[in-house]
């Protein structure tokens, strides 16, 4: 069906472009996003999921992806784009409201104003990110609960997933990174990521083509020397010099082997034994 030319599509993608190459990354966006859903088993048919916003790159795609799929019944929930203005200086705070109107999209704009908090709080020098993510967080799971929603669905791709393995490796200690699928500490929403096999380049490319109107986060985009700035310059060499690296390593976060790891918590190394009746040799 998403090999067909059809004008039959939903308004986020009205005006895409014609070309034979935007066409492949639409589609290549579509496989990917379908992908993920269906190899973490992201869907329950008949939930609410609340669509999450910040006005970049990321969240647009995420937004016409998942309005396309169910757009063609391949996506069996209620979808409800959901945009947190944290009260930073300057936001553009009518952008996103009128996007959405107009893309006949159903939405809530919830106002909060965080950013005083993560301001007030956060020592001078150091990063927001900690603070404001888990401010954040705590509002969309109340707003999600609120609408009725039992999912609450992120626009982290897998470039995210990639630069979080290594700030995990480098500055945390453990061998870990952002879950495609996650329930909560409650246990009554899951988060999910649709876009986990999704490379950035291409949320990039889709948002600049579609000519979306993207908001820049200033809050934490104006802090120089961010180890996840750091990760990110590290990750773009490596593919400059050894083009799919990337993906070699992604592919890697899906094929643990417990056995040949370090963590007995994970595989019983105290049990591995010689067989008693070993093989006689010949």
């Amino acid at each position: 069906m998403l090999d067909q030319t059809t004008d039959d599509i939903h308004p986020l993608f009205h005006g895409a472009p014609k070309t034979a190459e935007f066409k492949k990354l639409r589609k290549r966006l579509i496989r990917d996003t379908r992908e993920a859903i269906e190899r973490y088993g992201m869907v329950v048919p008949g939930q609410r999921w609340l669509v999450c916003l910040s006005g970049g790159k990321d969240s647009y795609t995420l937004l016409a992806v998942l309005h396309e799929l169910k757009w063609r019944g391949l996506l069996p929930v209620d979808l409800l784009a959901c945009n947190l203005d944290q009260g930073q200086p300057g936001f553009p705070a009518t952008v996103l409201p009128d996007f959405l109107e107009r893309m006949g999209v159903p939405h809530r704009i919830e106002y909060q104003d965080t950013y005083s908090i993560v301001m007030d709080k956060v020592p001078a020098g150091r990063t927001y990110c900690a603070l404001c993510s888990r401010l954040r967080r705590g509002n969309l799971y109340r707003i999600a609960r609120e609408e009725g929603c039992q999912a609450v669905v992120l626009g982290h791709h897998r470039d995210d997933i990639l630069a979080t393995f290594f700030l995990n490796l480098f500055h945390g200690g453990k061998v870990a990174t952002m879950p495609p699928k996650l329930l909560n500490d409650e246990g009554d929403l899951t988060v999910l990521r649709p876009l986990a096999h999704v490379a950035e380049a291409d949320c990039e490319r889709f948002a600049r083509d579609m000519g979306y109107p993207i908001i820049p986060c200033d809050l934490c985009g104006s802090q120089d020397g961010l180890q996840r700035q750091q990760i990110k310059r590290m990750l773009d060499e490596w593919e400059m010099r050894a083009p799919g690296r990337r993906a070699k390593l992604f592919s890697a976060l899906g094929q643990v082997r417990p056995s040949h790891m370090l963590d007995p918590a994970l595989f019983d190394f105290a049990g591995l034994s010689i067989s008693a009746n070993p093989p006689s040799s010949r």
